[in-house]
């Protein structure tokens, strides 16, 4: 029996930057046909009850960062806490986060496995202090993990590219997302990186009952 387990993010999430080893562990373990699923976060979450970081207030922005602070040094992941190319107030190219998702989901429509692009994309942004917002970068970070970062550039605003975001943040709202990355199993949802225990334990029950 082949296990479907969605992934709805922004690849601007720091929390879904955090997800990337755990959640590639879950799915070779479990054998899971894994779909990420970039969505337009700044509409759906309007709609569903999610609160964008740059309207919050500042007490709970402060907050934001002590928890990435906290995350960071638990996992063993490195991270820019505010980095200079994540747009904290004010965003100049509405489109800035949706060039790297676009990207994803060409690479996935040619049926690569794009969890390695889609970790090292975040990485990018939440370590390495890389422009992801610009077509050079995204193609050599790209090549650097064995995709033909070029193509794929190509195709990230190609009428079936876009069609298909639009298609994943539609399912999104009718799934209920409200945040990122938000993981459904069989119509069930666990929000955030910190969930990834449930869809373990989730999967590990689907597996046994066969």
């Amino acid at each position: 029996m082949t296990i479907q387990l969605d992934c709805y993010y922004s690849l601007s999430s720091p929390w879904a930057y955090f997800a990337g080893p755990k959640l590639q562990d879950i799915v070779r373990r479990h054998h899971v046909k894994l779909t990420m699923k970039p969505y337009d976060f700044q509409k759906v979450v309007q709609v569903t009850g999610g609160i964008p970081i740059r309207t919050r207030p500042e007490p709970r922005r402060a907050y934001h960062d002590e928890e990435l602070a906290r995350w960071s040094e638990y996992l063993g992941m490195p991270m820019v806490i505010q980095p200079k190319h994540y747009p904290r107030y004010t965003v100049a190219d509405p489109n800035w986060n949706k060039y790297a998702g676009w990207m994803v989901i060409a690479a996935q429509q040619q049926g690569l496995d794009v969890q390695p692009l889609s970790h090292a994309l975040l990485r990018a942004l939440w370590a390495e202090e890389r422009d992801t917002s610009q077509p050079d970068v995204r193609i050599a970070i790209a090549d650097a993990n064995g995709y033909d970062g070029r193509a794929l550039q190509a195709l990230e605003q190609a009428s079936a590219t876009l069609a298909q975001y639009d298609e994943f943040s539609a399912d999104a709202e009718r799934a209920g997302v409200f945040g990122a990355p938000t993981y459904v199993l069989e119509g069930v949802r666990y929000w955030g990186q910190d969930r990834l225990d449930f869809v373990d334990r989730a999967l590990e029950r689907l597996r046994q009952r066969g």
